[in-house]
């Protein structure tokens, strides 16, 4: 049985339950290195996985309807997300494992319903048939042929790659990258005076016009704005192979075919209590807190306030836009007639990039967190880069059969699919502060404010789980 005594200096370890997986070995924390921005990353990754449907989609669909005035719901949903994403970072900075390895040693399986949860709420290759779609709109083509390609192309940079997540930064930084020029160029050719003027209405008009869309609907814009049930908890994963804290000392998913992989074990690691590691940890912490605010908050942000913009500026009022991809058709035409043909077919193949990124950043993270959770706990002599590169060919095999078959989105698994997100984030949550809290050294526990953020997401996500399913349920079982 697990030895729950409270961690001291001397045998840090003996606070983490080792029922399932073994104690942690005690290390000091690795120095930060003096050149911290070749450490940024993790947090334009999970900017770029983010930038999808909410940012392309949803908030300009939103402001198509009833304006500005919802936008300030993107900021509520980020700052939210910015605190659950440093708690799921402490425990890795500290450990060197997954915060979904610190929820297994609460109870095995923990991590087995997270990943199964987060697989069969992206069976369905939405991102890579919306990307597949703006293609068509820009050059033609069949949809999809496209899509099935671009699923084919998803799994061989992801297991082909010597270092995968070196290969999903890259993509992900030429998003952003992308995004910011869009932007950019929005912002001279087709957002007008008329636009700018209507900027202050973001804060002197904010409402909640549940009225005209549905509290569900605002409900889920505020709360997944950026990112969203699984892919908050991958933040733990990426930043580990980034090298992160004690995630130095733990081997990075590597190719099976192209890459030197290395054995990890099943736990990681903890530092003494010493007043050199404590200033490490306050200089790791600080530079991780920056990390995200500059990069996911700040990049998400820019991206939802600037897209609700154009879509102010070319779509709003219009009648009959529907709230899927096909919503994109519309505005990239009103931008070609506002700033000439060209921006339609740049605003289309930015957004087609921009959803191939996101299907990258899906896949990966899906099979990265089913990854660490088999290994870690079910198959611990397995190699992890195997097990991943299964994983993500399984999931695009899936997708391509759906696609062949020319099968519409079942709505069993679209109901699956929309009430998973709230209800990971509502339990995950509190099991971040059963972590965080107890197996932890004293001195670098979560409380204060960041127990409060946690705390307000359990609430949040709790209500947006309740009203998702009840509203998911409603049309599953018609009405």
């Amino acid at each position: 049985m697990a030895d729950r005594k409270e961690a001291s200096p001397l045998s840090p370890e003996r606070a983490f339950p080792d029922k399932y997986i073994p104690q942690p070995q005690v290390r000091d924390l690795p120095a930060p290195p003096r050149n911290q921005w070749r450490l940024i990353g993790p947090g334009i990754v999970a900017a770029g996985v983010g930038l999808a449907s909410g940012e392309f989609i949803l908030f300009p669909y939103i402001t198509s309807q009833v304006g500005l005035t919802f936008v300030w719901a993107a900021l509520l949903g980020l700052i939210t997300q910015f605190f659950l994403n440093m708690e799921i970072e402490r425990y890795t900075l500290a450990t060197g494992e997954t915060a979904v390895t610190g929820f297994s040693r609460l109870w095995k399986h923990w991590g087995l319903v997270f990943a199964i949860m987060a697989y069969f709420a992206n069976l369905w290759p939405a991102w890579a048939t919306s990307s597949a779609t703006l293609i068509t709109y820009a050059i033609g083509g069949d949809k999809s042929l496209v899509a099935v390609g671009i699923l084919l192309l998803v799994a061989l940079i992801l297991t082909l790659a010597p270092a995968v997540y070196t290969a999903l930064e890259r993509a992900e930084m030429l998003k952003v990258a992308a995004v910011v020029l869009l932007i950019a160029i929005g912002a001279l050719f087709v957002i007008g005076a008329e636009t700018w003027q209507a900027l202050p209405t973001v804060v002197t008009e904010a409402g909640f016009p549940a009225a005209e869309l549905g509290f569900a609907v605002l409900m889920g814009a505020l709360a997944f704005a950026g990112a969203g049930g699984g892919q908050n908890l991958v933040q733990s994963n990426w930043i580990r192979d980034k090298g992160f804290g004690m995630g130095h000392y733990v081997p990075k998913i590597v190719s099976p075919l192209t890459g030197q992989a290395e054995a990890r074990g099943q736990a990681g690691f903890i530092f003494p209590a010493t007043e050199e590691n404590l200033d490490r940890w306050k200089a790791w912490w600080r530079f991780a807190n920056k990390e995200q605010l500059m990069t996911f908050v700040a990049i998400t942000f820019l991206s939802i306030m600037f897209m609700s913009l154009l879509a102010y500026g070319t779509v709003f009022g219009h009648p009959g836009l529907e709230s899927d991809v096909s919503f994109l058709r519309v505005e990239g035409e009103k931008m070609s007639a506002v700033a000439g043909g060209w921006f339609g077919y740049f605003f289309w193949i930015v957004g087609a990039f921009s959803l191939f990124a996101a299907a990258l950043g899906i896949v990966d993270y899906t099979s990265r967190l089913a990854a660490d959770v088999l290994k870690t706990s079910y198959f611990t002599n397995a190699s992890e880069s195997k097990i991943y590169a299964i994983l993500v060919w399984g999931l695009v095999v899936i997708g391509t059969i759906v696609i062949v078959a020319g099968m519409g989105q079942p709505l069993l698994l679209a109901t699956i699919s929309a009430c998973t997100g709230g209800v990971m984030m509502f339990i995950y949550s509190g099991l971040l502060i059963a972590i965080n809290r107890k197996m932890l050294p004293a001195q670098i526990r979560v409380s204060g404010v960041r127990l409060g953020a946690l705390i307000w997401s359990i609430v949040l996500f709790g209500v947006l789980a309740v009203l998702t399913v009840h509203q998911q349920l409603g049309e599953l079982l018609g009405g």
